[in-house]
């Protein structure tokens, strides 16, 4: 994500944690029932997917490079003697180091230019154990909204982008949603679950 990016949603979650903002979205609503053992959160904002996946009794490795929403999440699982390792990181370049059972990534492959997306994507694809689950959220061609993006730093996926790099998994879910934005603009969301055949 550039620094544009991160300063963006730095603030928004700054702007959140003042008005109190701990529910989940619709994507993490939709992606909780399939979360499982081991996982990773690989762009977890102010981590409330995170801290519901560790209240649900797994073990979450949680990243994203805003200091504001690390700092957060580590005082709400330390609060809450909840099993989540916060990291704040750069996640163009973050190399994982482990496997998961379940590995989600939620609004974030977008915010890198397209090559660094498909890397990262390819690279958590890799990190699923077999019969894990994978769940992934990006904007798709037909959003209008684009304030929130670096003009040289960003990635609008082909709306079947993600069927397609998932090929050969069992598709749980496939859906894409608009949401209204400023202006009469259109945020169009493509959302994936999957699960990695067994070896």
């Amino acid at each position: 994500m550039s620094s544009k990016s991160v300063e963006f949603f730095d603030q928004q979650f700054r702007r959140q944690l003042q008005q109190g903002g701990a529910e989940l979205n619709p994507f993490e609503l939709a992606a909780l029932p399939y979360l499982q053992g081991r996982v990773l959160d690989f762009g977890c904002g102010l981590g409330n997917l995170a801290v519901a996946a560790a209240r649900r009794g797994c073990q979450v490795v949680a990243l994203d490079a805003s200091p504001a929403a690390i700092g957060h999440l580590r005082a709400v699982a330390g609060a809450g003697q909840l099993p989540i390792e916060a990291i704040e990181a750069d996640l163009r370049s973050y190399a994982l180091a482990e496997d998961f059972d379940t590995v989600v990534s939620i609004g974030l492959l977008m915010f890198f230019d397209c090559p660094t997306a498909l890397r990262q994507l390819a690279s958590l694809q890799a990190h699923v154990r077999p019969g894990g689950i994978a769940v992934v959220n990006v904007l798709v061609e037909g959003t209008t909204y684009m304030d929130m993006f670096d003009a040289g730093g960003h990635c609008l996926f082909e709306r079947d982008a993600l069927q397609r790099r998932f090929e050969g998994w069992d598709l749980l879910l496939c859906e894409q949603q608009d949401f209204p934005a400023p202006d009469d603009r259109i945020k169009s969301f493509v959302t994936l679950v999957a699960r990695r055949p067994a070896a």
